[in-house]
């Protein structure tokens, strides 16, 4: 789809009612102005259509990979996610949501701006999910760690794996995300802000589901997640050197 397409489709979707003598703004121009939930469904709805090339999103991915690493690994901290294997339109929903607003991430704000436009979501959602799965992850490695591993499987064999898989691998086609091999913190952090309200686009069955949880109950969830493995292509072990 060529960009005055997209610019073109992206003001009808939001409402803009451009007429035909009027300059149709590029769509990095429309997103920029535009906020809220329409705009991130508009945007999310063309980098969908597009379907992404993974090859022009290595170079579009430079600029996420200081935070989250060339491997998508993040970090074991929980302060970043790992991306490498998540589904693209896991990745293109939360673009578009943090670009217009919807998930407020005042770290990510600066980032996703410098994607140009929808093409730029596809490509490097694509990209991402292309990258091979680097080995180990941020876990619970607390004394009782298969205490609360075993609590939590549980927990999610009965309350989660509808949506996202009994072995966490999510679902592309619903954007339920891979959950599997997700940092320990960082899961349960995330998990406590959409049960607490911080995390404004969580789906709206997992708010319901996540708000009857307490701290300790989402600790052994995370604590279960973070020790799968997360589903993909696993990187070839790095070379002994002699």
């Amino acid at each position: 789809m060529s960009l005055s397409k997209y610019s073109l489709l992206l003001a009808m979707v939001l409402g803009l009612g451009a007429c035909a003598a009027d300059p149709v703004p590029h769509p990095s121009q429309t997103s920029a102005r535009a906020k809220g939930p329409a705009a991130a469904e508009a945007e999310r709805a063309l980098a969908l259509a597009d379907g992404g090339n993974a090859a022009a999103g290595k170079l579009a991915y430079e600029v996420c990979s200081a935070c989250h690493l060339p491997s998508g690994f993040g970090r074991r901290d929980g302060g970043y996610p790992k991306l490498a294997g998540q589904h693209a339109t896991v990745l293109i929903k939360q673009i578009a949501d943090i670009r217009a607003q919807v998930r407020d991430n005042p770290s990510m704000h600066g980032f996703v701006k410098e994607l140009r436009d929808p093409r730029d979501i596809a490509n490097v959602a694509a990209y991402i999910e292309s990258l091979c799965i680097p080995p180990g992850n941020g876990r619970y490695t607390l004394p009782d760690a298969a205490e609360q591993i075993a609590r939590g499987r549980q927990m999610f064999a009965r309350e989660c794996a509808d949506c996202h898989q009994a072995s966490g691998q999510g679902n592309k086609e619903k954007r339920y995300p891979v959950v599997a091999g997700q940092h320990y913190r960082y899961l349960l952090r995330q998990m406590q802000d959409i049960r607490d309200g911080y995390r404004q686009n969580g789906d709206p069955d997992m708010v319901k589901t996540i708000a009857k949880y307490k701290n300790d109950q989402l600790q052994s969830m995370a604590a279960f997640l973070a020790s799968l493995d997360t589903p993909g292509t696993p990187c070839e072990p790095a070379p002994v050197r002699k």
